[in-house]
């Protein structure tokens, strides 16, 4: 921690508990004129503070203090905000390549003849395992064991790296599989809500005091939010610079205040409000701003409420979205466990810098919104985007609206598995043209929008329906739909359209609170009771976020109830949310793809992309624990549950959901009865430790990492290879060709996706060229310490459709200019050989989606000198430009169709040359086959941003820094 105080600010503090020390003073900031910095909002006084901290004119200036303290309402400052964070955290996914990195830069150093060991977190760094586990098992009170022996089996190399890690980086801790969801796990013992750190302050040694501030290499960092820490999700690349002392830097942003009143209905959730909110403020528009809910309606949420709401901002947009510190907080911390001198202290400094929530006292918002939280009703979202909310009153009539769209696009098995071609003029040419199709106008409309609606033709005729009475549903006027007779367990029943295939409680959304997770345990224990049972197509499973949650279902006695409706616990980790649903049944996955079937997932997290959890489930709900444990008793989205019965009880009688959902009073008396404040401490006592499997894992040991080059799961990768002492001149783009030509939207899943390697893609044909058996392949994610994977992996995923190849979906192009069709990465592999440059063309919110840096580093690794869209999402611009890839923006009002891109030119990008030591161009010129010109905007942000694009990268940036 820097020692200046250039605005003399540092003031003593006295933090409670005979604890005294130092802190940085907003208040006394504004005395000196700077601003009105008590009328801020709060996110942006946390973020001051730390401007204010940190500013030794080198990182920080004095301008930079200067420019947030008058932060403009309605016209903030077109400047960039050098923030520098007290912890970061990781995932193991993310996680992994991160370290990888690290211990890349520590062999690149060594070969230089320097110390290694100058490559080391300056800021305390945790990285909790829980990508990892997948549901192959489940429906057992074995599922548990069973899952994390594969999750071991699966992952032993990755692991024993890590553990690597951990003892050559003196700042790096790691949580061990099995334990918990990273952001429960934040939420519930990590983030303290105030640090401080022993510094030299006025010739001696003194705490100096300051805000619990953090970026995670997830987007759902944003959990941390609602516990009144500022925190967001950056892409692995900026989480090494912040790692490695660099600020995260960012354009300063506006502020959207949520004003809350009145309280929430009877029968509504916390999942229900953030559904909710979802809707209403991505229709706001609040796409890379901040949001901070305030007003009596926001005093009212528990921490638990507010973290579910926290969670899901990159599904509405935000950056981050906040609830300031009060006494709710001070009561989260006391009830997880927090010590009390921790609790003095976040009680103490909120109060002293005026960070504490006054509901009397509103701060100055670049805009507000109303939001009463008596109009929220019970909801889901989906089938495709969380934005998507359905009241459940209107559920069946929504998913019948949407099944009849699916239904009407020709015929398409699993999710992202063509059966047949879709209807005519589905290619570029047309939209080209102007004249979209309705595949490409649904497209335009749905995020993420590449994806295209479900191509289905309700072809073949019905199945004889052979099921048991008690089996067969009302189908209505469905009745002409196809399906397919399968059997399950020795029962005969008629699998159809909209059937509930996958039913999960699932995702730290929703597993870290209380009320939602103890309401689903009742409603099963009140379902057990009325003699009701999940139906047998229905693959159910139960992945809470820390193992307090099986504490206090334990001590309510719910545990039996849950697992005779199939709810066994099968893994502490993220599990369906992020795809690692684990496989069908056979013969439910032979069904679906025999009948062309769009059957759904219902599931208690934050995303639904299409193809994103379960490969045959192409419809994809997001809802409560408790409407999760209902669809499983109904077993289909064609069911009104609040009019037609779930099922026939014991007695013979029909059973509503009115009949089994636990009353508001029920849920709060058991959540003060079956929670204690110790079964938090006890469940974090060993929190580093792990279990046996853990323990007897053999870990290399040593400052730098002996690279294997046989190993299939981290290899050191290619970024350092060759690199001059001195940054090379930037130089235009000249000859390249299109690699792709992508749609609105396009996430970061589509372009480097996580789940599951194909036999036949270039990664697996190579994973198999290396001596891997396909059942033994893992996913993309597991394997992002292997840049061989993962640049094969590019572009790869199945939902992507690429237009210079129409009617076509996963990662295939054409290779030019004679044409000839073959996989993305081969095609850039031969263009490589050939020494031509590569572009990709893209629209609307290219990037969206999960912060995934291999989704820039793949594209860096196959050529790609530059991208062109019509706009980005915030992380993945940024992590494009630290990979050394030119963002590339078309001018207000045009695009590829409107200028008549088909992507088989050639592109020349002029205006470059020599950039970077004085300022880099705001625009270049585009040349399309040597006459036709266009005006391109450079989306390289920030100064900062320059100089990484200037070193070929935030990682050669880096580590020219560190040498000297």
């Amino acid at each position: 921690m820097n020692n200046n105080d250039p605005f003399h600010t540092l003031q003593e503090f006295d933090a409670g508990n005979g604890r005294k020390g130092f802190l940085h003073s907003l208040p006394a900031l504004e005395e000196q004129g700077l601003g009105k910095i008590s009328r801020l909002p709060v996110s942006i006084r946390i973020v001051l503070e730390s401007v204010l901290r940190n500013c030794d004119e080198k990182k920080v200036r004095r301008k930079d203090v200067e420019t947030l303290a008058k932060w403009n309402a309605k016209k903030p400052a077109n400047e960039e905000i050098p923030f520098v964070v007290a912890r970061i955290v990781l995932q193991d996914f993310t996680g992994v390549p991160l370290v990888v990195d690290l211990a890349a830069m520590r062999s690149a150093v060594k070969k230089l003849d320097g110390d290694p060991k100058i490559i080391e977190p300056l800021v305390p760094v945790d990285l909790v395992v829980d990508h990892s586990v997948q549901v192959d098992f489940f429906g057992s009170a074995k599922a548990l064991q069973l899952n994390l022996e594969m999750e071991f089996k699966r992952n032993g190399e990755r692991y024993q790296f890590l553990k690597w890690g951990q003892q050559a980086f003196k700042t790096f801790q790691l949580i061990p599989p099995g334990i918990g969801i990273v952001h429960q796990v934040n939420l519930e013992y990590l983030a303290k809500g105030a640090l401080s750190q022993r510094s030299e302050v006025r010739g001696q040694k003194s705490e100096v005091f300051y805000p619990d501030t953090l970026v995670g290499t997830d987007s759902h960092t944003t959990m941390i939010n609602g516990l009144g820490v500022v925190g967001w999700g950056v892409g692995g690349i900026e989480a090494e610079a912040g790692m490695l002392g660099q600020p995260v830097y960012f354009l300063t942003p506006e502020v959207v205040g949520v004003h809350m009143t009145g309280k929430l209905r009877e029968g509504v959730t916390a999942t229900d409000l953030v559904l909710h909110i979802t809707e209403m403020l991505r229709a706001q528009k609040v796409v890379g701003k901040f949001v901070e809910f305030y007003g009596e309606g926001a005093a009212s949420l528990p921490v638990p409420d507010r973290a579910t709401i926290g969670n899901m901002s990159p599904e509405y947009g935000s950056t981050c979205a906040i609830f300031p510190i009060d006494d709710e907080t001070l009561r989260y911390l006391e009830f997880t466990g927090r010590p009390p001198e921790l609790i003095g202290l976040v009680e103490a400094y909120a109060k002293e810098q005026g960070l504490w929530h006054d509901p009397d006292r509103d701060p100055v918002y670049s805009e507000t919104v109303e939001l009463d939280l008596a109009t929220v009703v019970p909801s889901l979202a989906g089938p495709r985007r969380p934005q998507d909310r359905v009241a459940l009153t209107d559920a069946k009539r929504s998913f019948r609206v949407a099944l009849k769209e699916m239904l009407g696009q020709g015929s398409r098995g699993k999710a992202g598995t063509p059966q047949a071609q879709g209807p005519a003029g589905d290619g570029w040419e047309s939209a080209a043209n102007g004249n979209l199709d309705g595949t490409d106008e649904a497209v335009a409309e749905t995020f993420p929008a590449s994806d295209p609606p479900a191509q289905m033709a309700a072809a073949g005729a019905r199945a004889e329906d052979n099921a048991p009475p008690d089996e067969q549903r009302d189908r209505g006027d469905a009745s002409d739909r196809p399906h397919a007779s399968v059997t399950v367990e020795g029962a005969d029943f008629t699998l159809d359209h909209g059937d509930v295939v996958i039913a999960a409680i699932t995702s730290c959304t929703n597993t870290s609170n209380p009320s939602v997770m103890l309401a689903a345990g009742l409603l099963a224990r009140n379902a057990v009771e009325k003699g009701l049972t999940a139906k047998p197509w229905v693959k159910t499973s139960l992945a809470p976020g820390s193992k307090v949650v099986m504490d206090y279902y334990e001590r309510a006695g719910l545990v039996p109830y849950l697992e005779q409706l199939g709810f066994h616990l099968v893994g502490y980790g993220c599990t369906t949310c992020i795809g690692n649903s684990g496989p069908l049944r056979p013969e439910i996955s032979d069904a679906v793809d025999r009948g062309s079937l769009a059957v759904a997932s219902v599931l208690s997290g934050n995303r639904n992309f299409e193809g994103r959890i379960n490969p045959d489930c192409r419809m994809n709900y997001l809802a409560s624990p408790p409407l999760v444990v209902a669809y499983a008793l109904a077993g289909s989205l064609d069911a009104d549950l609040l009019e037609e019965p779930l099922g026939t009880g014991g007695d013979g009688e029909p059973v509503y959901l009115r009949d089994v959902w636990p009353s508001s009073a029920a849920v709060s008396e058991l959540v003060g009865s079956s929670i204690q404040s110790d079964m938090f401490r006890k469940s974090y006592a060993e929190v580093f430790k792990g279990d046996e499997r853990w323990s007897s894992l053999e870990v290399p040991t040593g400052d730098t990492f002996q690279w294997d080059p046989a190993s299939t799961y981290v290899r050191r990768p290619p970024y350092f290879d060759g690199m001059p002492s001195q940054p090379e001149p930037v130089t235009d783009v000249h000859g390249a060709r299109v690699l792709a030509v992508l749609g609105d939207s396009v996430t970061t899943d589509h372009i480097s996706p996580a789940g599951v390697i194909k036999r036949d893609s270039p990664a697996g044909r190579h994973l198999m060229e290396q001596g891997v058996e396909p059942k033994d392949f893992n996913s993309y994610g597991s394997r992002r310490g292997n840049h061989e994977v993962m640049i094969r992996g590019t572009f790869a995923n199945i939902r992507l459709r690429n237009r210079l190849v129409p009617g076509t979906e996963g990662g295939v192009t054409l290779h030019l200019p004679e044409g000839t069709r073959t996989t993305i990465y081969e095609a850039a592999m031969r263009y490589q050989e050939e020494g031509v440059p590569l572009v990709i063309l893209a629209g609307k919110e290219y990037g969206s989606g999960s912060s995934r840096d291999w989704a820039a580093k793949g594209t860096r690794l196959l050529g790609v000198r530059a991208v062109l869209a019509e706009s980005y999402e915030r992380i993945h611009r940024s992590n494009l430009v630290g990979m050394g890839v030119l963002p590339l923006q078309f001018a207000e009002g045009e695009s590829a169709e409107s200028l008549g891109l088909t992507g088989r030119e050639v592109y020349d990008v002029e205006g470059l040359e020599g950039s970077g030591t004085d300022g880099f161009p705001r625009e270049v010129t585009v040349t399309v086959d040597g006459d036709r010109r266009f005006t391109a905007v450079v989306r390289i942000d920030t100064p900062n941003e320059v100089q990484y694009f200037r070193h070929g990268g935030i990682l050669r940036y880096v580590l020219r820094q560190l040498r000297g």
